[in-house]
């Protein structure tokens, strides 16, 4: 594909840097914003600028926050003594779009994969296991994908927690196997969380 002008190929090339952004629809949003004034495209940039300069990650929870603790981790209401330990931020969405989780969470920032040379000590599984040891919560719940990404790492944080007197749960398999947590629907999810059972590893 030929670009008639430098500036339009390099946003074409960092379009589709972007996951699921090919070079034809990157070339086709390149244009869109080309057609955009000027003000519009600012506002565009530097909401994007905004995006990665002042977002933070909870230092209790890892996740996103505008502030250095996030809403869920210093709302009173929430029971801080059963941690739900998710994947990433998008299960942190999913989940309380349920409005039946009361608990707060602790995102790993990924599964172990060894095929994608993802190990323990690339995740937040440390801080989990201190925060543990720290807060001696009653329950710890496994709310990750049923994959076997999923089930290595739940495996993992069995063997990190098991020395602690704590209740340690998993989602019912109302998620279906191979199933990513983000894409189950609300009401999945919901009775997912209502049915955990305590973990035993396999």
């Amino acid at each position: 594909m030929q670009i008639p002008s430098k500036q339009l190929e390099n946003a074409v090339n960092q379009l589709s840097s972007l996951p699921g952004i090919g070079r034809r629809s990157a070339l086709r949003l390149a244009l869109f914003l080309l057609k955009k004034s000027e003000t519009e495209v600012m506002d565009f940039t530097e909401a994007i600028r905004d995006m990665r300069t002042q977002i933070h990650f909870c230092q209790h929870c890892h996740n996103i926050s505008d502030h250095i603790v996030c809403e869920i981790c210093s709302n009173t209401n929430r029971d801080s003594l059963v941690i739900c330990v998710v994947e990433d931020i998008r299960d942190v969405m999913a989940i309380e779009s349920t409005g039946t989780y009361k608990g707060v969470y602790h995102v790993l920032g990924g599964l172990i994969s060894p095929m994608d040379g993802i190990g323990p000590g690339q995740l937040n599984i440390q801080t989990l296991v201190e925060k543990a040891e720290r807060i001696e919560p009653k329950e710890i719940i496994f709310a990750l994908s049923p994959t076997m990404e999923g089930d290595t790492t739940n495996f993992y944080l069995y063997k990190k927690l098991r020395h602690l007197t704590v209740f340690i749960t998993a989602l019912s398999r109302g998620v279906s196997v191979g199933t990513e947590l983000q894409y189950a629907d609300e009401l999945t999810i919901s009775r997912s969380l209502e049915q955990r059972s305590e973990f035993k590893p396999v």
